[in-house]
Formats: structure tokens, C-alpha cells, sequence
């Protein structure tokens, strides 16, 4: 279906205000609510899905009618809380418009992180009461749903459009661009060859001869990194990519940090997943172990399923991070100043904060891990293991 022909199905159901966290499914979607009504007050890419709940509850108590809120299905986990104990009928009766990209879904072929979240989708919108329908390629004609949907809508109801692989379609692709020079490849390149190498870390701020570990938030960033090891011929084993869970590789750091006092621990993030669960940073910067060193690469966009921007785009987090109490805190936004900056953190003592501007590139042909998350989690436990 074509996406502005599905636009105008949301619209007819009453959805005026937009709110949530891109999926690639769902790009030609997002384009089309972009291109209708851009960035601003009738559209909103939120933190996370809960916060878009939010805002779509928010809408309707001042508007009387439903918003949209859009997601990838990994993002029901962030929206069960809202959706449970605000927006049900046995709550405040609000409705809300789903629009959900079906990752995962039984039959097709996806990544691992995927999977099981595809197996349980349709289960999880029945235990939530939430009333659906799954639209394919082959669908061109919602008009009995829409009518069946607006009966839920009148009633205080939440529906949900699931959208299958390519499902909608849209000619008109929108082009989101950064002018900041340097890219998160070039920048992983210098952080991986500079950051760790053979000097570890000891709680009195010595180098000791541990390897660094790196945490690698999901995205185009771990398979980068993926590929950056292949070219290097390092192996893994010190690397977890974490290829799901947004938003929660910073905390995953902190809990290896902990454990392994004398190995360096890198968190590598963006800013769309430091977005997702910033009250982290709190935790990482009152609490956070002299071993822990937190790199943002900010190229204000969720570049990897779209490009769609993110608020990183306007804020400072490196401000951000001195406020909330990390040791010490940089901002770079050229190749020279990062080489500086890794070279003189080796005997550093977190925990640290580099935030890195880079622009949206990324090659055409970047491929995805050949190993699977399990055996990825085995090779790091062997390698912190040997420590």
C-alpha cells in the first residue's frame, strides 16, 4: 500500500499527532508523515516508545482525539507500562493509533535479535487487549477495519496496525544530512586502534597489561565494528555487541566495569540509545567505576533504520555528562582532536565521557556479523575469564 494512501487512513481514524522511535519497516511511513508535517509540533520522534505513550495520552486529554505512536515491535517492551496502567479501559480509557513494524516475523528471514520479539508480537497485542490487524504488500482496502477500528477509537480503545516486510511503499524518500566531517566508521577505527591496545587499568590508575573490553550499542555501529575487527585480524573476544536491547549497553558496561576492575571498559553508543534511557547516565556518572569510559558518537540521527533525527541533533551531551557528574568530560568533532583524546585518556580514571559528532555516512556495503550473539557472548566471557 502506498504509504500517503495509508497516512490518509490514520487521518480519516482521526490521528492528528504523531509520536515515536523509527523503525526501518516503517521508513516509507515515517517519510510520508515527515514530508505532511515535518519535525515539529504534530510530529514528534520521542525518547523511547513509553515516552511516545506518553505524549500521545497527553494529546488526547487536551484534543479529545487519538494520536499515532510508531514503533518497532522490540519497542512494546518500553510501551507496556504506559499502555497497562494509563491508557487501558480499566485505567483513564485513552485510545492510541499503533503503527508497528512486524521484525521478526515467523516465516521471514531476520537477525537473531529479532526472533523471539517476531514470535511473541500478535500474543503480546492480545494479552494487552489491544485489538489489530496485520497489513501485507497484498492489502490495498482498510475500509472494514477502519470502520471496525473506529468503533474501538469511539470506546476508549487502542488499535494497532502491524506492518509486515514491505507492506507500504513510498516514492518520495527524504534525505537527512549532518555537515559534521568526520563519520562513525573513521571515528571506531581510531577509538579501537588507540583506546585499548595492551594497557589495561588498575583502580590506582596504573596501566596494567589487561586488554580493553568494548560494549557496543546496537545498530550500524556493532556491525562496524564487526568489520573493523575482521580487517584488523584482532577476533572478537573483546567486543560485545550488543544487537538488541537499546538503550541499555552503557549499563551493561558499568556491570562488566564492576566485575573486572582492572580491564578498561568502553561503552561505545549513539545518541539515539543514550536518548532512550539517559536516566543511565546519571547512574554511570554518580556511580560509575574508575575503569568505565563512555563514548557517544552523535550524529543526531537514528542513522541506521532511516536517518530520521533525534534530539541529539541539538543538544550538548557532553554538558550534559559534567552536570550528572562524570570525572571528566570531552567533545570532539575532528579526526586530530579524537587522536588526542585517546592518546591521553590511556592512564585516565573514569568514569569518562567522550562525545563524538560525526555526520550520517555509512558504506553501502556494510555487512552484518557472521557470528552469532551467543557465540559472540562466549568468546568475551573467555576472554574476561583468562583476566
Amino acid at each position: 500500500m502506498d504509504a500517503y494512501k495509508f497516512l490518509d487512513v490514520i487521518e480519516d481514524l482521526g490521528g492528528d499527532f504523531f509520536a515515536g522511535v523509527p523503525d526501518s519497516l516503517l521508513c516509507p511511513f515515517i517519510d510520508a508523515v515527515a514530508d505532511r508535517y515535518g519535525f515539529s509540533g504534530r510530529h514528534i520522534v520521542a525518547a523511547n516508545e513509553g515516552a511516545a505513550v506518553g505524549l500521545a495520552a497527553g494529546h488526547y486529554l487536551a484534543a479529545s482525539s487519538p494520536a499515532v505512536v510508531y514503533m518497532q515491535n522490540s519497542g512494546l517492551g518500553n510501551a507496556v507500562n504506559p499502555i497497562c496502567s494509563l491508557l487501558h479501559e480499566k485505567v483513564c480509557s485513552i485510545p492510541v493509533i499503533f503503527v508497528i513494524g512486524w521484525r521478526g516475523e515467523p516465516g521471514t528471514c531476520d537477525e537473531p535479535q529479532h526472533v523471539f520479539q517476531g514470535e511473541i508480537t500478535l500474543p503480546l497485542l492480545d494479552c494487552l487487549e489491544i485489538p489489530y490487524t496485520v497489513l501485507t504488500a497484498a492489502d490495498n482496502d482498510l475500509s472494514r477495519v477502519s470502520e471496525e477500528f473506529r468503533g474501538h477509537i469511539k470506546n476508549g480503545r487502542s488499535v494497532a496496525f502491524v506492518i509486515s516486510k514491505g507492506a507500504l511503499t513510498n516514492d518520495k524518500k527524504l534525505v537527512y544530512a549532518s555537515d559534521a566531517k568526520l563519520s562513525r566508521e573513521d571515528a571506531l577505527t581510531t577509538i579501537l586502534e588507540l583506546a585499548g591496545g595492551t594497557a589495561g587499568f588498575s583502580t590506582d590508575g596504573g596501566a596494567t597489561s589487561g586488554d580493553a573490553v568494548y560494549v557496543c550499542t546496537t545498530g550500524k555501529l556493532s556491525r562496524e565494528v564487526f568489520e573493523i575487527r575482521e580487517w584488523q585480524g584482532a577476533g572478537h573476544g573483546s567486543d560485545f555487541l550488543t544487537v538488541g536491547a537499546m538503550g541499555h549497553s552503557l549499563m551493561i558496561a558499568h556491570g562488566i566495569a564492576l566485575a573486572k576492575p582492572e580491564r578498561r571498559v568502553f561503552c561505545l553508543d549513539g545518541d539515539g540509545s543514550v536518548l532512550m534511557h539517559m536516566g543511565s547516565l546519571a547512574v554511570a556518572g554518580t556511580s560509575g567505576p574508575k575503569n568505565l569510559f563512555h563514548v557517544v558518537i552523535n550524529n543526531g540521527a537514528h542513522e541506521t533504520v532511516g536517518g530520521f533525527p533525534t534530539a541529539g541533533k541539538e543538544l550538548n551531551f557532553a554538558d550534559v555528562a559534567r552536570t550528572l557528574g562524570y570525572r571528566k568530560v570531552l567533545r570532539v568533532s575532528a579526526m586530530q582532536d579524537l587522536e588526542s583524546v585517546m592518546d591521553a585518556l590511556k592512564n585516565a580514571q573514569g568514569p569518562v565521557f567522550i562525545e563524538v559528532i560525526c555526520n550520517l555516512f555509512s558504506r553501502s556495503d556494510l555487512g552484518r556479523p557472521t557470528t552469532t550473539p551467543e557465540r559472540n557472548k562466549d568468546e568475551l566471557m573467555a576472554n574476561l575469564g583468562d583476566k
